[in-house]
């Protein structure tokens, strides 16, 4: 069984107390507008997900194949659309509006985001180089990364060796966060522990694969009509007076 995921966007963190008045940690990520716009079937495609979509874009900010796309879909063209593989009995209908109860309190799961870009840095705050000493005949070279391990042979820097360059600003994957608790009212999720980005960025949330999971909806927790929970009453016969 492989459930669907949600897309986000990260609100920012807070401190919750739970039951015995332990302080908390928390992210806060709301789920929105999120949305299952179309499916990949096995026969057509060869695999099996949910296409979700979240944030709804305006018209000249949408590329034209997607655009037409969209139209004949017949749904609004989404700012974020993500596919999430899934089991073929997690195959959620197009059109359905997802929302914060997909997660229950207790669970645990994995989330994606684009980390904070710092720029160019240096290899101590980069890689958490130790640096030279400040004194004793050290000469300009504090911060430095020292040698590169090179000689004669192979007269050149292997690939992939430490040094100054772009730091953050790339997808960041973090495993097994608690989910702390659902507010179903304001759509929210909150998680605990920190999620790579900035308030604001999109959040790709998943049930976690290293944990074994229980009592979660399958495929979602769907919404249901009020009409279809209870069937509407009969009008009361209209007494007529004589």
């Amino acid at each position: 069984m492989k459930r669907s995921g949600l897309i986000t966007t990260k609100i920012g963190m807070t401190r919750l107390y739970d039951d015995a008045g332990v302080a908390h940690a928390v992210t806060v990520l709301s789920v929105g507008d999120c949305a299952v716009i179309g499916n990949r079937t096995m026969d057509k495609n060869g695999y099996v997900a949910n296409i979700l979509g979240m944030r709804e874009a305006k018209a000249k900010h949408i590329a034209k194949p997607q655009a037409v796309a969209a139209q004949k879909a017949g749904v609004k063209p989404y700012r974020k659309v993500v596919e999430f593989r899934v089991s073929d009995d997690c195959v959620i209908p197009a059109g359905t509006e997802l929302s914060a109860s997909h997660f229950v309190a207790g669970q645990f799961v994995d989330v994606q985001a684009t980390s904070k870009g710092k720029g160019f840095q240096g290899a101590m705050k980069r890689h958490n180089f130790g640096g030279k000493e400040a004194t004793h005949g050290v000469l300009k070279a504090h911060r430095s990364i020292g040698g590169t391990g090179m000689r004669e042979w192979p007269g050149r820097v292997l690939k992939g060796k430490k040094m100054a360059g772009q730091m953050g600003n790339e997808t960041v994957t973090v495993q097994n966060l608690k989910v702390f608790g659902v507010d179903d009212a304001d759509n929210l999720i909150f998680v605990e522990g920190a999620v790579p980005g900035a308030n604001g960025t999109f959040v790709l949330v998943v049930d976690a694969v290293k944990k074994e999971q229980a009592d979660l909806p399958i495929p979602t927790k769907m919404k249901v009509a009020q009409s279809a929970e209870q069937p509407a009453a009969e009008p009361e016969a209209e007494t007529v007076a004589e």
